[in-house]
């Protein structure tokens, strides 16, 4: 069996596997999870992945999680471009200082216009809107550090090529864009900084990648969306109850 990846193009983090995989014509097989179905809780994806979450590689008998790990081990076992995942180590410890910082600032945060447009009314929870509030702020600010810290006057993220940080960022940005939420308004050079990504990667492509969830608002309000079993439901509350 060759590569395996499981995926849900729903979630930002598979999405920049996906892309990456096919810009770099890596053969794999696509292993569709659905979330909102609760696919990734039963038995089934359970023994390949305990803590039952997507993404997930599996080449032969080794078994990864972890978009950012995913990324690492495909740039290094199929020897893409070097501006991916460079050799050079300042230029690969900028890569891995905005994974980092990423993880922290941008991954959470950018996610939860899908819990409050989409998923939570899907199981019939509000979040408050004291939250969304809030966490409207705290895009603006993680939007303004993105610029600040790593953008800067420069091309890319960490320089001027494009690198596997480039990729995570732009699908992140992605979620809430594709929700109505303007985050590119008035900031010229982050307009340039995305243009330049989708650019590099191709309008087929991204397209491809991003039509599920460019049709998710559609999609919920016909009522097409798949109500997520019950036992997904706990899971799924908390995560909102944990929105700051």
């Amino acid at each position: 069996m060759g590569l395996e990846l499981y995926l849900d193009l729903l979630s930002q983090p598979c999405r920049a596997v996906y892309i990456f995989a096919k810009k770099n014509s890596i053969p794999f097989q696509m292993r569709t999870v659905e979330i909102l179905k609760g696919q990734h809780l039963s038995e089934q994806f359970s023994q390949v992945n305990c803590l039952k979450k997507v993404p997930v590689l599996k080449d032969g008998s080794f078994v990864l999680t972890e978009s950012s790990a995913i990324l690492i081990y495909l740039s290094t076992k199929y020897q893409v471009a070097d501006h991916w995942y460079p050799a050079d180590l300042q230029a690969r410890a900028q890569v891995h200082e905005y994974l980092g910082w990423h993880a922290d600032n941008i991954r959470g945060t950018f996610g939860v216009p899908l819990w409050v447009k989409v998923l939570g009314p899907l199981i019939g929870v509000q979040v408050p809107e004291e939250k969304v509030e809030r966490n409207r702020n705290n895009m603006v600010q993680a939007l303004q550090r993105l610029e600040d810290k790593f953008l800067r006057d420069r091309a890319f993220l960490t320089g001027q090529q494009v690198t596997v940080a480039d990729l995570m960022a732009l699908e992140e940005l992605m979620q809430p864009v594709a929700l109505g939420y303007n985050l590119f308004e008035g900031r010229p050079q982050l307009t340039a900084w995305r243009e330049r990504v989708e650019a590099f990667l191709g309008a087929e492509l991204c397209q491809e990648a991003h039509s599920a969830i460019l049709s998710i608002l559609g999609q919920a309000a016909k009522k097409k969306v798949p109500v997520p079993p019950p036992e997904a439901h706990p899971s799924m509350q908390l995560r909102i109850a944990r929105i700051p």
